[in-house]
């Protein structure tokens, strides 16, 4: 069956959020007439949101049937035996034209206990920031349940966070139970376990059109958090120009960083998909006889069983993502 299998993009699904803006739209030029559209989601297998494909002899089928028809082919002989028909990873882009909520994910063992989810490891790649623009990620100081408590409950949390003034390129690593947040004007790139499950602690005070708050979950947070981790989620990467440069690798996803400024084969060693997600320039992607364009803000599967790809382009910078 390897012969109906090629590069396979999805049609984004589109999620309005109250933090959301337009840079999408215009920047990536997601189809939508909603004014406020905070993600799109590239690659998901979150129940309710599967991926439909928008190209090719699979079009129109789901994310989930593709990958029950074709198994290790798809997702490669080990990842299948360990994950089956489920796709292990959510592939987003995001634009916060205000803060997200300071929040934080539970890990596999808290996510499988309470929710039936796999936790929700993820990293962060800056596509755009507006000037002055920031996340939030860990604190400011030593920190453990007491003092953290102490600021939530005088709604003083800020004080205690840590603000990174961020610029294109800028690469986070979020491990489960480390507190962060998205600032207003920062657009990026999102690779992450697949996973829905997100613990907002708090949500700067804002309501909705209707004047509600929106939940939070401080009591499931607290078991949650981890206030013990070192300084790690800085990532620093080297961008060797026409060469795969490691940015993160970690028991969920490797992502490496590739600008690619001439014509490059590749060979795919590992036994493992792969994904490209294109955050700047276009490139277009050769394999088993079939040529996708990638265009910024688009991501493109490459199937396990496809070992040789082709990326024909003269300035592009793509994060290639596998497990």
């Amino acid at each position: 069956m390897i012969n109906h299998l090629y590069p396979i993009k999805f049609t984004p699904i589109l999620k309005d959020k109250i933090w959301g803006g337009d840079k999408l739209k215009n920047l990536l030029n997601k189809p939508s007439h909603v004014s406020k559209i905070g993600e799109s989601w590239e690659i998901s297998d979150v129940e309710g949101d599967t991926s439909i494909v928008a190209n090719g002899n699979l079009e129109g089928q789901s994310l989930k049937h593709i990958l029950s028809t074709y198994k290790a082919d798809l997702l490669g002989k080990k990842n299948y035996e360990q994950f089956g028909n489920t796709f292990p990873l959510l592939i987003k882009f995001i634009d916060a034209k205000e803060d997200l909520s300071i929040q934080l994910h539970p890990n596999d063992a808290l996510a499988a206990k309470r929710h039936n989810s796999f936790g929700k490891t993820e990293m962060w790649y800056v596509m755009q920031a507006d000037q002055d623009s920031n996340l939030i990620v860990g604190f400011n100081q030593p920190m453990n349940s007491e003092t953290y408590l102490k600021h939530l409950n005088d709604k003083s949390l800020p004080e205690i966070l840590n603000f990174d003034t961020v610029k294109t390129g800028d690469t986070y690593f979020i491990d489960v139970g480390r507190v962060h947040a998205i600032g207003a004007g920062v657009l990026l790139a999102e690779i992450q376990q697949t996973s829905d499950i997100t613990y907002r602690v708090y949500d700067w005070d804002r309501v909705d059109s209707s004047g509600n708050e929106r939940e939070l979950h401080n009591d499931l947070a607290l078991e949650a958090f981890n206030f013990n981790m070192p300084e790690n989620f800085r990532v620093h990467y080297s961008k060797t120009e026409n060469k795969t440069n490691t940015m993160v690798s970690c028991p969920y996803f490797t992502t490496n960083f590739l600008k690619l400024t001439e014509t490059i084969s590749k060979t795919n060693t590992k036994d493992s998909f792969l994904i490209y997600m294109c955050v700047s320039g276009q490139v277009i992607v050769k394999s088993n006889g079939v040529s996708t364009t990638l265009q910024t803000g688009e991501t493109v599967l490459i199937p396990a069983a496809l070992k040789h790809i082709e990326m024909v382009t003269d300035n592009a910078t793509l994060l290639e993502v596998y497990v």
